[in-house]
């Protein structure tokens, strides 16, 4: 029998909404809008019902859901569904969002109490078939529909993508589709706590039903049954077995009184849902949707004649604000080729410059050099405002092929970041649709991916014109829709003078790079990989046999049931127990081979990310590696890195020395690291004004010292060095929001004893109590809070009725003004560093950025001087209630330095 339903028949889409919600919400995981709400079972919910609505294009259908409400079932047996987990306060806060939208598309909602959502669906699929002439889909992966099937009945799987028919069900069994109930009844069903037959599984089940001819049968003949156990069973558990099969079977009676009619679907309401996906964060599911906004009128010109490009060259150069962007052959700006430039002065018009596509793609374009001669005049203009999205990219590449940007910018991508530094992304893209309403052409649209993706300089000129010319617009416009943004909100003294002069830095600082030493790296590879194999056969002794370390599933059943340690969580899916790094660190404090454990997966994971990586990232030009140093990616306003990702190389520990080794200078240069000391601690002090704190560091005393005298009870001199260790953890814990129960697991202590130590830390220091009460108060009158510079975070789960929530953007709120403010002066720093190095030592590179930390390339004979320079420079970049200190240390590599 075919899987598709005939064209003859209306038909009826019954969705098991109920299981949906539980499959979407473990499909799709860490999915949450700028307002921390989690978002992830409403979008592959939706994304499901939007597959049937395609795919299908159905007239009549329905989404049936649970209620809280008991059953019968429960009524039958009180102990059905007892084992279930309490359904996840992140799943539960989505649901009516869910209904919500499924509303607003028009579909009915049909839920019934006294039963459950199969019950329902199993009354409108006999009342669909039987007097409606229907044929019926169900929509589901619950085995117990299989019950329901016939010639009219199915079931499809979307997320499998599978139709089951009676064929198939009875392929599987040997029985028809009414006889697997039986079957079912015999199994039981742990998940819904059904007791069944012990001892009987699918096999046996099957045939015995074959055998016997049925339950009842089985159950009247038991005795002819030939295992002894299996026969014993049958006796003992025979009403259990009746139990669940009455327990499994699915009613098609329940008085629902619904009509063919009520199952129509009713035109959705596009308005109402674009604004609700808005707010979620559905980019994806607003471009499906047939009501995005229609294209503006817009004039895209391609230039290839010399005297056209000179007279757009002379008009562009007479205004204040001209928008920039670059096409290139790569991502990686260090590797790219500039194919051709795009321009605008004025919304809607807008230029592209072909300079070096292939010949088959344009046959006419500029010639470099001649090109490049004009638009210098522009590009180095100093009295022009330059606007893009993601400028420091462009930077890269132009000065690359022989320009020298210069005058004030705009970045579009770095001012949606300061908007909004929860986005998830802030691509062109995603930008233009928020705060245009425009949906732009995408990259793959012009030159395709995977194995059919082409370079730019082979996509031809005319469709490159029309994608380029639109990014440049979007851009321009962007710029003047997102500078009246930045005013309302205070931020556009940031965004001018530090977010912008700091994209020149980063630029700087990735074209110069870092050297690294290939034979260090080669030597060291093969040193840690051998220790790594020693670990491991030390880790195979400790648990008795060999086994797949890199197996979560068998390295679980290792440790938990095989040696019988404590599992302290489940893993996402809830499907076994988690043995990932938090739970094998806190396994290590008192079990060998869990210390092992975490000292193999560090190893391994800095021989694959770095070892064994940064000698395939370094330069073939240059020699050197050029990462990429990230401004719109953390909320904090802190700067991270990516291809490498710096931040990662463990701070402490032999193992992260090594790989700093490999981070060497030129000849003839040294490399200088200069470290801010406890800059968010000095912050907290500024901000909190807390006597004792400020005392502390203006008399250049130990600050963990000092909360140690609080915590313990002791003097300067009593304090041990496990004493001021546990200090040290709360001064920063504290800075983070952390409570009792962090700080007890992190020490290994008890809550109790953990809460005292934060007690006396607030006695100690009380001013710093009344400072996070206070910021906290303020953060829920506005809405927001904000840093040192007026960098903002917005935090509306501040007054979420939903306590999860509510108490992360409490601990946000309590964060962000200490590390934003730290990472203001760091990038404060940086600008500073940039103008005296290059009026006044051009050698000195800074290279690197990383936490608290600049990293510097000086030459040998300029050592002295520089020390001196950075310490001043850093230390006076922002004037605070506490002075500022940093360390300065240099060496032959980043090791010795840092």
């Amino acid at each position: 029998m075919s899987e598709e339903i005939s064209d003859s028949l209306l038909k009826v889409y019954l969705v098991d909404g109920s299981s949906y919600l539980y499959r979407s919400f473990y499909a799709v995981r860490g999915l949450q809008n700028r307002d921390g709400l989690p978002t992830n079972a409403v979008f592959g919910f939706v994304s499901m019902i939007n597959r049937i609505l395609k795919s299908k294009s159905p007239s009549h259908m329905a989404i049936v859901f649970d209620t809280p409400a008991p059953t019968f079932r429960h009524e039958r047996y009180p102990e059905y569904k007892a084992h279930r987990d309490v359904i996840p306060e992140e799943l539960v806060i989505q649901i009516p969002y869910i209904k919500r939208i499924v509303r607003m598309l028009g579909i009915p909602i049909v839920e019934h109490d006294g039963v459950e959502a199969d019950d329902v669906i199993g009354t409108i699929a006999k009342e669909a078939v039987e007097n409606w002439r229907a044929e019926v889909v169900l929509v589901s992966s619950d085995k117990d529909f299989f019950q329901l099937l016939s010639d009219r009945v199915r079931m499809w799987d979307t997320m499998k993508d599978v139709m089951v028919t009676p064929e198939d069900v009875e392929s599987r069994f040997g029985l028809e589709p009414s006889r697997v109930l039986e079957v079912m009844g015999l199994m039981g069903d742990t998940s819904d706590n059904i007791p069944g037959v012990p001892g009987i599984g699918e096999k046996t089940a099957v045939k015995l039903i074959s055998e016997f001819g049925g339950l009842d049968d089985l159950l009247e003949r038991w005795e002819d049954v030939k295992q002894n156990k299996l026969r014993q069973n049958l006796r003992e558990f025979r009403d259990q077995a009746l139990l669940s099969k009455e327990l499994m079977t699915i009613k098609t009676d329940v008085p629902l009184n619904l009509s063919q009619e009520d199952l129509k679907l009713h035109r959705a309401d596009w308005e109402e849902l674009k604004k609700l996906y808005a707010e979620l964060d559905f980019q994806s599911l607003i471009e499906e949707e047939p009501s995005a906004p229609e294209q503006r009128d817009r004039d895209y010109r391609l230039i290839t004649r010399l005297e056209d490009l000179d007279a757009l060259v002379d008009e562009l150069c007479g205004l204040d604000v001209v928008s920039v962007d670059t096409e290139t052959t790569s991502q990686e700006p260090m590797r790219a080729r500039l194919v051709g430039v795009s321009l605008c002065g004025e919304p809607g018009r807008a230029y592209y410059i072909p300079l070096g596509h292939s010949p088959l793609a344009a046959p006419e374009q500029v010639d470099f050099e001649a090109g490049r001669s004009r638009l210098r005049r522009l590009i180095e203009n100093e009295a022009i405002r330059k606007v893009g999205h993601n400028l420091k990219y462009d930077i890269l590449v132009l000065e690359k092929h022989g320009f020298e940007p210069a005058g004030r910018i705009s970045d579009t991508m770095v001012a949606s970041y300061l908007i909004d530094p929860d986005r998830h992304a802030h691509s062109l893209e995603k930008v233009a649709w928020e705060f245009l309403g425009e949906k732009v052409i995408t990259y793959k649209e012009v030159a395709g991916s995977g194995k059919k993706e082409i370079t730019f300089d082979a996509v031809p000129v005319e469709r490159a014109c029309e994608y380029a010319a639109e990014d440049a617009d979007m851009a321009f416009r962007l710029h003047e829709t997102l500078s009246a943004e930045l005013q309302s909100k205070a931020l556009d003294r940031l965004m001018d003078e530090v977010e912008m002069p700091l994209v020149f830095v980063l630029a700087a600082m990735e074209r110069w790079g870092v050297k690294i030493d290939r034979d260090h790296l080669r030597h060291l590879s093969k040193e840690l990989s051998e220790q790594a194999w020693q670990i491991e056969d030390r880790i195979y002794q400790l648990a008795g046999r060999r086994f797949n370390i890199n197996s979560p599933k068998q390295l679980s059943s290792v440790l938990f049931e095989e040696m019988g340690l404590t599992p302290l969580k489940k893993t996402r899916k809830k499907s076994g127990y988690s043995t990932d790094m938090e739970v094998l660190s806190s396994l290590a404090l008192g079990e060998p081979i869990a210390e092992e454990l975490v000292n193999y997966r560090t190893l391994t994971k800095l021989i694959s990310t770095y070892i064994d990586t940064l000698p395939l990232l370094i330069h073939p030009d240059t020699g050197r590696v050029h990462t990429s140093f990230n401004q719109t990616v953390t909320s904090t306003g802190r700067l991270s890195s990516s291809n490498p990702n710096l931040q990662n190389i463990p701070v402490r520990g032999e193992f992260g020395r090594r790989v700093r080794e490999a981070f060497v200078p030129e000849p003839g240069f040294t490399m200088v690291s200069a470290d801010y000391s406890q800059i968010e601690l000095r912050v907290l002090a500024h901000y909190s004004g807390d006597p004792a704190l400020v005392g502390a560091f203006q008399a250049g005393e130990d600050v963990h010292t000092q909360t140690a005298c609080g915590m313990f009870g002791v003097s300067p001199e009593e304090v041990t060095s496990d004493m001021r260790r546990k200090a040290k953890v709360v001064n920063f814990g504290i800075i983070y929001g952390m409570q009792a129960f962090g700080l007890a697991r992190e020490l290994n202590i008890s809550r109790g004893e953990a809460r005292d130590y934060i007690e006396n830390y607030f006695k100690r220091f009380a001013g710093v109590k009344s400072f996070f009460e206070k910021n906290l108060h303020e953060a829920v009158q506005n809405g927001f809070v904000s840093t040192l510079l007026g960098r903002r975070r917005y935090l509306p789960q501040l007054d979420s009725k939903n306590n999860a929530l509510r108490s992360n953007a409490e601990r946000i709120a309590t964060n962000t003004p200490i590390q934003g403010s730290a990472a203001d002066v760091i990038k404060v720093a940086m600008i500073r560093l940039l103008e005296v190095l290059r009026t006044r030592y051009p050698r000195v590179k800074m290279i690197l950025q990383v936490h608290d930390e600049l990293v510097f390339e000086v030459p040998d004979e300029e050592l002295d001087k520089l020390v001196g320079v950075i310490r001043k420079e850093m230390e006076g970049a922002m004037t605070l209630a506490v002075p500022l200190s940093v360390d300065v240390n240099w060496g032959r590599n980043w090791a010795e330095a840092h």
